[in-house]
């Protein structure tokens, strides 16, 4: 059968079956959404982010690089998706107006879209910085609808994703649970001669069997003065005597993860090692007591950067305090809604979630992170994950 009949064959057995959430929630959100675009005076959203489309969907596939598309009006919805993804889309949706494109056929995906636009040409919603937001479709809806404007929408969405719903905490606070599962585990196996590959190997079957879907990032590990180095993973380096190991794991659930990093060392720390560790710790208590409903995101990372102003000529640090996570997708579980950081003026807000990636590198010697993902809260913040907060000694017995 081709893919027009495998949707007929699963609408009529499987339709909706793994949809994450009832209908009331994405009627809510859509609900929302759809008031952004009347206050900004957008006739039409056409979206290509696949957290934007599961957010309103409740689409989900592991196959995030091929072109998918949602066209949200005022009155309908209209889900577009390759010929490989239409098993997803019939399992994961309830979105009754669904149409597929030959896989191998990406000049077949405009006709619809144009089709779905036409009448609301006017001002469509898009998201000009999104990756998945291809330049072949743009210019290919423009040249059959001349009269199209299309504008840059992407705020819509992240102002209404960025305060997250009871539905939204519960996924969120499953993940924080099952991340400090696998960092426990991760923990545990720190031995010297163990290489980081091993330690992610055993935090990533931790992670999986307590229930984690398919990660929006894979654990993170490095050891020794490959951590100074930011934004390096695994790569079968050995852990020696004294070597700090940075660890970083966040698991998704119904696609929403609570990141944690934890940082131990293979023996006994050293006293710079401890005195970043308390630098981190310090910055993160900053955080936690300016953080509050009304408080812009450029106090609180003021805050921070009091907190961390003892180490900042030796420490190299991204910048952001704190950035907003919820349902993603590979390859970030960076939402993208929100940021902790010098210039933003935006204000927190009850239901906010915030990824606190505090983490301090010397380089070329050794990185000590260590984080908490919080829930903003009408009396200021709480703590989703469980970072035990010490720089744990591990055993120094060697496997080799």
């Amino acid at each position: 059968m081709d893919f027009n009949a495998y949707q007929t064959a699963l609408s009529s057995v499987a339709r909706g079956a793994e949809c994450p959430f009832p209908p009331a929630e994405f009627e809510s959100r859509l609900a929302r959404v759809r008031a952004g675009m009347a206050r900004d005076d957008i006739s039409a959203l056409l979206l290509t982010d696949p957290s934007d489309i599961f957010y309103l969907t409740g689409y989900s596939t592991f196959e995030v690089s091929v072109h998918v598309a949602l066209v949200v009006t005022p009155a309908s919805l209209l889900l577009q998706v390759p010929s490989i993804e239409m098993g997803p889309a019939m399992v994961t949706t309830r979105v009754e107006q669904v149409v597929g494109y030959r896989w191998e056929g990406i000049g077949e995906v405009l006709e619809p879209l144009v089709e779905a636009l036409s009448g609301f040409e006017e001002r469509v919603g898009v998201d000009f910085w999104h990756g998945s937001l291809r330049h072949g479709v743009i210019e290919g809806v423009r040249t059959r609808l001349p009269d199209i404007r299309f504008v840059d929408s992407a705020l819509l969405l992240k102002r209404v994703r960025i305060v997250k719903s009871p539905a939204e905490l519960a996924c969120l606070r499953r993940s924080a649970h099952t991340t400090g599962l696998g960092l426990k585990a991760a923990v545990a196996a720190v031995r010297h001669g163990v290489t980081d590959n091993e330690i992610a190997a055993v935090g990533a079957e931790a992670l999986l069997a307590a229930g984690s879907e398919f990660m929006s990032m894979q654990p993170i590990v490095t050891v020794g003065h490959r951590s100074s180095i930011i934004h390096t993973n695994h790569k079968r380096f050995a852990i020696e005597p004294g070597d700090p190991v940075f660890l970083e794991f966040g698991a998704a659930w119904k696609r929403y993860t609570a990141p944690m990093m934890q940082t131990v060392v293979a023996g006994v720390p050293t006293r710079s090692m401890q005195r970043v560790f308390d630098g981190c710790r310090r910055v993160v208590e900053a955080l936690l007591e300016t953080i509050r409903p009304d408080v812009s995101f450029d106090a609180a990372a003021r805050a921070g950067e009091k907190a961390l102003a003892p180490l900042a000529g030796e420490v190299f640090f991204s910048g952001v305090f704190g950035y907003t996570v919820g349902a993603q997708f590979p390859p970030s579980w960076v939402e993208g809604s929100g940021f902790i950081a010098r210039g933003q003026s935006s204000r927190f807000q009850p239901g906010m979630v915030f990824h606190l990636p505090l983490c301090l590198r010397i380089p070329g010697q050794w990185g000590i992170g260590c984080s908490e993902t919080l829930l903003v809260t009408d009396a200021g913040t709480e703590a989703l994950t469980t970072n035990p907060w010490s720089l744990a000694q591990s055993s120094l017995s060697s496997v080799r």
